[in-house]
């Protein structure tokens, strides 16, 4: 018997797992004789959907009903969890580990694959910021939002009981680096949250509470359009917000963030949401690459000058001829990601079946941003809404969006829920160290010395 034709995805984010999701509806007779395997590695079991990772933090849906778990959805496919460090094409080579490998202690192991997809998503872009890396909160993955969440409750828990002036006004101060998506939906969303919270402290009011939003750049949310970037700095600092534009953070080490423009804030919170990179897998491939670092891809999302290679998402610069502009490229946001996801995994089987391939072209129709519970900005097909309807928007856009009938109820249940209750204001902060507790009662009783004879 011959082996199967195996499909790699390489990534389990957005453009993996809808390809892959796609491909195992393409190639259901292949799946089923045999002849085509789809093997997806990934370093989560779960997709992560991103666009709700702010309301996650403020508690609003359940961290549960943000992932999507690989192994439900992907049924049909062979789900390894790990991570691939290099690919070599020409060999057909992916280089891996996984979490048994690490228990063997025998090194990586090699994976041969007829036809390459690569989508790693991205990282965090850092800067060589002082005390960044010491100090400094990611915000692209569910466990750094639910850590985000617990971190500023329990830095309130200490505002209200330390008696030191110092300690309770950097506990008190929340400094976020970033004015795109990411920066400015987790801020307004904790900012509501905080607030909130604050009603159920005797000594802790909402106006103690201060937020910085600090960018590098003369506007926000620059997707949204310059009207309603501005309309989201009025209403930002129409809460007390404190917005700085063509500001940088020059350091942040000793728990002080001292800004560009000279200003010293005494912090212990400094949330980065600066951008992001190209995963680094890309650079351990012998892959062309453009001058960002992601993969240079044709309008059939296959890699340049490569056969059997493909791309999409944050890892692959696609042209966007849509816009009818030469050499622009897709911007690197969920809505390309899906879309060319289904693009993607058409191609693959056309390309399996000796079919002709499809250009990936998507006319972007706008973007849709909230700044908290009941507040918004959107921009769609050129209209432009602001306030409640625009929030209203927000929700129904991405749940549309959310992957799965059972994720889509869940979180419609718990929105519903979450309008009829109370706000949980529950911090969770021990389960970041679950065996604390454990192993202080398993520790040895501390030696006081011989205890004096009655």
């Amino acid at each position: 018997m011959t082996e199967p034709a195996r499909i790699l995805v390489v990534g389990g984010g957005y453009v993996g797992m809808y390809t892959a999701l796609r491909l195992q509806r393409q190639l259901r007779t292949e799946l089923r004789a045999g002849t085509v395997e789809i093997v997806v590695v990934t370093p989560d079991p779960y997709m992560t959907y991103q666009p709700f990772l702010p309301e996650a933090a403020a508690g609003s849906i359940s961290p549960r009903h943000v992932v999507v778990p690989l192994r439900r959805v992907l049924d049909r496919c062979r789900i390894l969890i790990g991570e691939v460090g290099s690919i070599d094409h020409a060999k057909r080579t992916a280089f891996l580990s996984t979490l048994a490998t690490e228990e063997e202690g025998t090194g990586g192991i090699e994976l041969t694959y007829d036809e390459l997809v690569l989508a790693p998503g991205s990282v965090s872009r850092t800067l060589p910021v002082p005390g960044l890396a010491d100090h400094g909160i990611g915000f692209k993955t569910v466990e750094e939002a639910i850590g985000l969440r617990n971190h500023v409750i329990e830095q309130m828990d200490i505002a209200s009981s330390t008696r030191d002036p110092a300690i309770r006004d950097a506990a008190l101060t929340f400094v976020f680096v970033g004015g795109g998506y990411a920066g400015v939906e987790a801020l307004g969303e904790l900012e509501d949250m905080a607030r909130y919270t604050a009603r159920y402290y005797h000594n802790v009011k909402p106006e103690d509470l201060r937020w910085v939003l600090v960018e590098a750049s003369d506007r926000i949310l620059p997707e949204v359009g310059e009207t309603m970037g501005k309309y989201a700095i009025r209403e930002l600092r129409g809460r007390n917000i404190d917005v700085r534009l063509e500001t940088r953070i020059e350091s942040c080490e000793d728990r002080v963030a001292v800004l560009s423009d000279g200003t010293r804030l005494p912090t212990r919170t400094v949330v980065w949401t600066a951008g992001v990179k190209p995963a680094p897998v890309l650079a351990a491939t012998d892959l062309p690459l453009n001058e960002r670092g992601r993969l240079r891809c044709t309008a059939h999302l296959a890699v340049e000058g490569v056969e059997h290679a493909w791309a999409a998402g944050d890892a692959a610069a696609v042209p966007d001829i849509a816009s009818g502009e030469p050499g622009k490229e897709c911007a690197p946001n969920a809505q390309h990601a899906v879309r060319q996801a289904k693009v993607l995994a058409e191609n693959i089987a056309a390309s399996l079946a000796g079919r002709p391939l499809t250009e990936y072209a998507h006319a972007y129709v706008g973007s849709v941003a909230s700044l908290g519970l009941h507040k918004g900005v959107a921009h769609v097909y050129g209209r432009k809404l602001k306030g409640y309807p625009a929030w209203l928007m927000h929700r129904a856009y991405h749940l549309s969006r959310v992957p799965t009938f059972n994720r889509k109820a869940r979180v419609l249940a718990e929105w519903t829920l979450s309008g009829l209750f109370k706000r949980e204001i529950v911090s969770l902060g021990s389960l970041e160290h679950p065996r604390a507790e454990f192993e202080l009662a398993a520790a040895p009783p501390p030696d006081h010395g011989d205890k004096p004879s009655s």
